[in-house]
């Protein structure tokens, strides 16, 4: 605990105080989600500490709620992606062959279409609900964890205790989980930062365009989208779940580096021994 850097802690505890208030929002907000209790763009006063939205509903409350969506969805939306993204990769890159070669021209083909406009595309046809926007955004972006999963993958592969367990006729499931993702979590942990903080970007997008979290419920984007004409008249009711998205990124990112550095070292250390 000692040698953690100043800047991993900072990450740390913005990180932590933003799950503490994903989880235990029924229990942490004042006011209902939905609660109307003041008047419109209300500012901010010991009653209501951000002041009031576009509907006289407590700001405060609001970003509270606003985060258990955003990370609830963001968080699901990277699992997913990384579950599905690095298993296909790994087997891709075990395989070889055909299916490796179809594989990779199906992602690239996938990468190749805006992911944004992908996006719109779909949930325009199907019902926009959380599930639907969970499956969307994590399908969209395991195409970008399959490109990583698979090049860590295709250099591990050609190694000596890979070949060795080949040769003792361990199975397939053997050679991804014991052999080949042990070997490959570094890149993937730091690459899981980034993987949440553009889900977190991305459905913010969605929702400010009107197909992400729909009434009444709301993540910070759609707060964004909400109170965005209050910037005309110097209400920050909008600045401030735009400012919680950055800092949130921010957090995030720092935890990444920390943990990146941390299982590179660890690495070094053994290699020097």
């Amino acid at each position: 605990m000692r040698h953690i850097p100043i800047t991993a802690w900072i990450g740390l505890i913005l990180t932590a105080l933003f799950l503490i208030c994903a989880i235990f929002a029924p229990w942490i907000a004042p006011f209902g989600n939905g609660e109307i209790v003041g008047d419109v763009w209300a500012p901010m006063s010991s009653d209501h500490l951000l002041g009031t939205d576009n509907l006289g509903r407590d700001l405060l409350s609001r970003m509270i709620y606003g985060a258990r969506i955003t990370i609830f969805i963001a968080v699901l939306a990277t699992a997913l992606s990384f579950c599905l993204g690095s298993i296909l990769g790994f087997t891709a890159a075990t395989v070889g062959g055909k299916f490796d070669m179809l594989m990779s021209r199906f992602v690239d083909l996938l990468m190749a279409i805006p992911t944004l406009i992908f996006a719109l595309v779909v949930l325009s046809v199907l019902p926009t609900t959380v599930v639907t926007l969970i499956l969307v955004m994590g399908i969209l972006d395991s195409t970008r964890v399959y490109r990583l999963s698979r090049a860590v993958a295709v250099d591990i592969n050609v190694m000596d205790f890979v070949e060795a367990a080949k040769l003792r006729g361990e199975g397939m499931g053997w050679i991804i989980f014991r052999e080949i993702l042990p070997n490959a979590l570094s890149p993937l942990v730091s690459e899981l930062g980034l993987r949440f903080i553009y889900a977190v970007l991305f459905l913010s997008a969605l929702s400010f365009l009107g197909l992400g979290v729909q009434p009444p419920d709301a993540d910070w984007g759609g707060m964004v989208k909400e109170n965005k004409d209050g910037i005309v008249f110097g209400i920050p009711a909008a600045l401030i779940p735009a400012a919680a998205i950055a800092v949130l990124a921010i957090s995030v990112n720092l935890v990444a580096d920390w943990v990146l550095n941390r299982t590179s070292d660890l690495k070094g250390g053994r290699g020097n021994g």
